[in-house]
């Protein structure tokens, strides 16, 4: 068999597990049953702070009334709130909340437990493998 066709194998072997992984992430750690955007939306305005509604929809690469959507169902669960925006008085951006916050430290901390208690299950050499492959898709990440 060819460098190629190992190489296309490799891939479309690793496209389904990648997906299957991260969807086993997000159950183990959605207690709280939020939807996969509401889960990115999360994230993101903890990483970059508050943002608008038209920021937020380009960043999740959905249409400015889902997004709209989506945050007002978040804000009536208390997970994110309208704030004035300091720099221009017509803009509200949208923050976490405390709870907000918290939940998504429950999620980050319910998919770290999750990952530690699934590590462990696997051999010493099996663990030292999985240690190269994260810097082996840290560097394809950045390709």
């Amino acid at each position: 068999m060819s460098r190629k066709a190992d190489v296309e194998t490799a891939v479309a072997e690793l496209l389904p597990v990648v997906g299957q992984f991260q969807r086993r992430l997000r159950a183990v750690s959605n207690t709280r049953e939020l939807s996969w955007t509401q889960v990115a939306i999360m994230g993101r305005l903890e990483q970059v702070g508050a943002m608008t509604i038209a920021d937020l929809a380009r960043a999740e690469a959905v249409k400015p009334q889902s997004m709209g959507m989506t945050l007002a169902a978040m804000e009536e669960e208390g997970l994110v709130e309208r704030r004035p925006d300091p720099n221009d008085g017509r803009q509200i951006l949208f923050g976490l909340t405390e709870e907000g916050l918290d939940t998504r430290k429950q999620v980050k901390l319910a998919k770290h437990e999750w990952l530690v208690a699934a590590v462990a299950k696997l051999s010493q050499s099996e663990q030292e493998t999985l240690v190269a492959a994260v810097d082996l898709l840290r560097r394809l990440e950045s390709l």
